[in-house]
């Protein structure tokens, strides 16, 4: 048997999703709590929230992968999976906010993750997060404002008046997803991952990708796992 070592679920997106999917599951999830807080105290599935937490992603990503559109790195839908080789880290942003971000590529993209490092494995609570700086949004205006590198080499001019081109502004957006992974330090690790497409255009720095036609892509992570 395969095992999945979790770095990163966002049980923000599981429960958002899950709700669509089962409508009356906060309801119940509600209810029980309240009923086993009063007889028992808590019981059992409660006190081990790590056993309903990775029930609950499975069942979401399960769902996804039967009935939404789940692509791959090179050919996002408005979800993707994959299993890459990428650098991650906690990357400290303007403000009193944190963002985690893990970056790599494929031969055709450069990929980038990003979210709050709440959902960290292992992470501290949510007040404790925020009083450490580690609270964090994972919508694309949070994490491309995370990204932003004012020492970066500029986007370079090109037109942006054609029918497949992108504007300057989301220009400017695909350039800072392409930067975040080279700044990113540290070994490589094999991780497996689902995410909600965010960003996806043609890379504004074809000098630097070693091969024409490469593609940027920013993603939102349902989850991150350690693959050896």
């Amino acid at each position: 048997m395969s095992f999945r070592y979790y770095l990163y679920v966002s049980d923000a997106k599981v429960d958002m999703l899950l709700s669509q999917i089962d409508p009356g599951h906060q309801r119940r999830r509600a209810a029980e709590f309240s009923v086993n807080l009063t007889v028992v105290g808590v019981k059992r599935s409660v006190e081990n929230p790590g056993t309903d937490r990775l029930a609950r992603l499975e069942r979401v990503t399960r769902y996804l992968d039967e009935h939404a559109d789940v692509g791959s790195v090179d050919e996002p839908g408005q979800f993707f999976r994959g299993l890459l080789p990428m650098r991650w880290g906690v990357v400290p942003t303007t403000g009193e906010q944190s963002l985690v971000y893990f970056g790599g590529r494929t031969d055709d993209t450069v990929v980038g993750l990003g979210g709050s490092p709440f959902h960290l494995v292992g992470a501290t609570s949510t007040a404790e997060s925020a009083a450490r700086g580690f609270a964090g949004s994972s919508t694309m205006p949070a994490l491309l404002a995370g990204l932003v590198d004012e020492g970066a080499a500029p986007v370079p001019d090109t037109p942006h008046d054609t029918v497949d081109g992108p504007d300057p502004a989301e220009a400017a957006a695909l350039a800072s997803v392409h930067q975040a992974g080279s700044r990113l330090r540290g070994p490589t690790q094999n991780v497996e991952f689902l995410a909600k497409r965010l960003l996806h255009g043609p890379s504004p720095y074809p000098e630097l990708d070693g091969r024409p036609g490469m593609t940027v892509l920013l993603g939102s992570p349902l989850y991150v796992a350690l693959v050896d």
